[in-house]
């Protein structure tokens, strides 16, 4: 069985990446990933998707008719385009209202894989002791606010404990976003000083011929 210690850390660096990538990101990706498995709204998907290039088709082949001149043909393709756009409002409707039934059990299950599981995890361990503490380390009166809210005295409680990783999770990842964002705006200063360098070797080369001459 995994350390108490690990699985609260990893569990608040899962947390961290839910909350950073967004609820809906997340939700999209599930959704295209679900399309991709053999099941009816897959099926659906793919048959929206070829009614909407129809559309599109019927719709440009409509334009180009001219319905003075060719009005029986543009007439007919005025049906054809009418029967496919009801049948694809209908397919979408289907999707969307399915859609957002999937949304709301993937958000119920979002919570509870991620803020349900810490909230359990922190109430059934709320009494065992991480890890202790050297005895007389620290006063008194700290000893109880690490230990709260009902693990021993002297010992780190596992709320103090996701505090403490939620906190270093934050930290890293603040410090990663700023080392990648120093590093992209130093290879656009780069590119930048390596632009007037070259301008002044052409004009250098250009005042050289005009001595020349």
């Amino acid at each position: 069985m995994p350390s108490l210690l690990l699985v609260v850390f990893v569990l608040q660096v899962v947390i961290h990446l839910v909350n950073t990538v967004g609820a809906g990101a997340i939700s999209n990706l599930l959704w295209i990933l679900y399309n991709k498995l053999p099941t009816s709204t897959s099926a659906n998907v793919e048959a929206q998707t070829t009614l909407r290039r129809e559309v599109v088709r019927l719709k440009r082949e409509m334009n180009a008719t001219s319905s003075q001149d060719e009005f029986a043909k543009w007439a007919k393709i005025r049906r054809q385009h009418d029967k496919v756009l009801a049948e694809y409002d209908g397919k979408t409707q289907a999707l969307q209202s399915f859609k957002t039934s999937f949304d709301s059990a993937v958000g119920v299950l979002r919570w509870l894989g991620t803020n349900g599981l810490r909230t359990f995890i922190q109430f059934w361990f709320a009494k065992q002791p991480l890890f202790w503490l050297p005895r007389g380390w620290v006063p008194g009166y700290v000893e109880w606010i690490l230990a709260f809210p009902r693990a021993p005295t002297g010992s780190i409680s596992i709320q103090v404990w996701g505090i403490a990783c939620a906190s270093v999770v934050q930290i890293a990842s603040m410090a990663v976003i700023a080392a990648w964002r120093l590093g992209t705006q130093q290879k656009v200063g780069g590119k930048g000083r390596e632009e007037p360098m070259k301008m002044g070797a052409v004009g250098g080369s250009a005042r050289g011929e005009k001595k020349e001459l």
